[in-house]
């Protein structure tokens, strides 16, 4: 099947003719890759292949040299290089090209890190926010509270002291005999009975 849509160029095509022969590049028969490319071309044309011009040119070229190698080359004029040396010229050609789609293909088959694809770098710090959400009612809260203060009493039993209570005539009287034995200001402390003034009693 006859295609030069996978090729860059008609000296990309001699190249793969080149390696179909599986000799080295610089021992490759130039007579033989001619006859090879002559014959795509004439195959191409049959099937009304459209070619560029360069792979015409090429093929135009190649059978030029082809009959330079055939026939006795005559002592070259004015320094026009002889078919030996055109050939050599040719072989060189394929050699750099080879070598240049060798070194292509290392570079492609290579890391692609640090050279297509980067790393982010350090990665970025993550900020954890802690959300505390309460979902005990104010009754569960004040049933902890009264268990924990049992619990810091030693179990002891709440005892409710009754505080004496005066009448208000009683109490109208004691400040009346009060009033005159109070020398200077005084706090309210010394107008509470003396058998209150301890305990539970005094508050």
């Amino acid at each position: 099947m006859i295609q030069v849509d996978g090729f860059e160029g008609p000296l990309d095509l001699l190249l793969s003719l080149a390696r179909n022969q599986k000799v080295d590049l610089a021992k490759i028969s130039i007579l033989k890759l001619a006859d090879q490319y002559l014959e795509f071309i004439e195959a191409a044309k049959e099937i009304n292949l459209e070619l560029a011009a360069d792979y015409l040119v090429m093929a135009a070229w190649l059978a030029y040299l082809k009959s330079r190698l055939i026939l006795p080359q005559p002592p070259s004029a004015d320094g026009e290089p002889t078919a030996d040396e055109l050939a050599t010229r040719l072989r060189w050609r394929l050699q750099r090209l080879e070598a240049m789609r060798a070194a292509a293909a290392r570079l492609m088959g290579g890391d692609r890190l640090d050279r297509d694809v980067f790393g982010r770098g350090d990665p970025e710090p993550v900020n954890v926010v802690k959300l505390r959400t309460y979902k005990d009612s104010l009754y569960d809260l004040l049933t902890v509270y009264s268990t924990q203060r049992v619990k810091k009493l030693g179990g002891k039993a709440y005892v409710k002291v009754h505080a004496p209570v005066l009448l208000i005539e009683e109490a109208r009287a004691r400040l009346e005999r009060m009033l005159g034995r109070i020398p200077d200001w005084s706090g309210l402390q010394r107008l509470i009975p003396f058998e209150w003034s301890g305990g539970q009693r005094r508050r």
